[in-house]
């Protein structure tokens, strides 16, 4: 990830790094230093390089920082000649708010048909009136299936959520596509910029749900005041779609979750932890008799543990301690929460009320 980016000698100085330990210093997107990954790394490291001025003198350049990782804090002293030029310090929002420069690389000519899928799929996002026709296809395709009020109540379910992304997406200051509906598949709350922090990818994962689950506590608020079954099975099977993309699978938002909160973990009883606590999902469902949910369960655990020994390499700045216990405790609310949900209404006694339950449990 990057981890620094300032000027030196009006060109851009670029240090990369990741948890594993290793660094790597560009001058004007020129490798000039590398730092390989040690057991005995201490947090400080010194960056030396060499450049040549146009006069030709030789100019010796110091980059000294001091880096710690959970929590984030970066200390850099930069020497030229020996003379110091610049100091400062980093942390974690420092890093949320950076835009990571984009290194120029040879284009490639070579023919491929996933290029050309990529260039159609850019070429839609950039056109608004695909938004239109993919939101018609989607009522059309539902209503089908379905019912014309059935279908507009899960496209209004479908916005909702995608709308919590996109408000996650604004709040760190990322430009927005929109949300995209696609028919059978859901929606997509789409930007073309990258997240730079695991905390990121957890709010951002999380809000979408947590907007669902809004709709779905003012849809039942709605149906103790009025009456109206319309407003249970809004609320009941609202409650089961942002369910469903809790489940710690990817490319689902609990599997973001999932793997945010286990990625930062930087021991083997970090990652036992958490799989003693999903071990503990699986058993509760399984006394809750939720199969659905405890399948789900014991296949999002598998992927994370394989994928867990590659977290060191990862572009993203990891969890602090707080924010690992923060994010747990969300999730774990927001999902206990949407089971609630379902709960109730399926003690009501109602068949179809009863439906998003009998779901998880098939």
């Amino acid at each position: 990830m990057e981890l620094l980016n300032l000027d030196c000698l009006g060109q851009p100085l670029r240090l990369e790094g990741s948890m594993a330990g290793w660094q790597m210093l560009y001058w004007n997107n020129t490798p000039v230093s590398r730092l390989d990954a040690s057991a005995e790394d201490s947090g400080e490291a010194l960056h030396e390089f060499e450049l040549q001025a146009a006069s030709g003198e030789t100019i010796i350049c110091r980059l000294q920082i001091q880096l710690s990782w959970q929590p984030f804090e970066l200390r850099y002293a930069l020497y030229v000649n020996d003379q110091q030029i610049g100091e400062g310090s980093r942390n974690s929002k420092d890093i949320e708010r950076q835009v990571p420069s984009q290194v120029s690389r040879p284009a490639k000519k070579s023919f491929s048909i996933l290029g050309l899928g990529a260039l159609g799929l850019k070429l839609l996002k950039s056109a608004k009136v695909i938004k239109a026709v993919l939101a018609g296809a989607s009522i059309a395709a539902y209503s089908w299936f379905f019912s014309l009020p059935f279908a507009l109540a899960l496209i209004v379910c479908l916005v909702i959520h995608e709308y919590g992304h996109i408000r996650a997406m604004k709040y760190f200051g990322m430009q927005t596509k929109g949300i995209y509906l696609i028919p059978f598949l859901g929606g997509l709350a789409l930007t073309e910029e990258r997240i730079n922090t695991r905390w990121q990818d957890v709010v951002i994962s999380l809000m979408g749900p947590c907007f669902g689950l809004f709709l779905s506590l003012l849809s039942l608020l709605a149906y103790w005041i009025t009456g109206s079954m319309f407003f249970a099975g809004l609320s009941a099977f609202n409650a089961l779609l942002n369910l469903f993309n809790l489940l710690p699978i990817l490319p689902l938002d609990g599997g973001h979750i999932l793997k945010s909160i286990t990625f930062s973990m930087n021991s083997v009883a970090g990652l036992a932890l958490c799989l003693l606590a999903a071990a503990g999902g699986v058993v509760l469902s399984y006394y809750l008799n939720l199969t659905l949910l405890g399948f789900l369960l014991i296949i999002g655990c598998i992927e994370i543990f394989f994928e867990w020994r590659g977290r060191h390499n990862s572009a993203l700045l990891p969890l602090d301690r707080y924010g690992q216990l923060f994010s747990a405790a969300w999730y774990l609310v927001v999902v206990g929460s949407l089971i609630s949900i379902i709960w109730y209404f399926s003690s009501s006694g109602d068949t179809l009320l009863g439906l998003p339950l009998k779901v998880l449990q098939s």
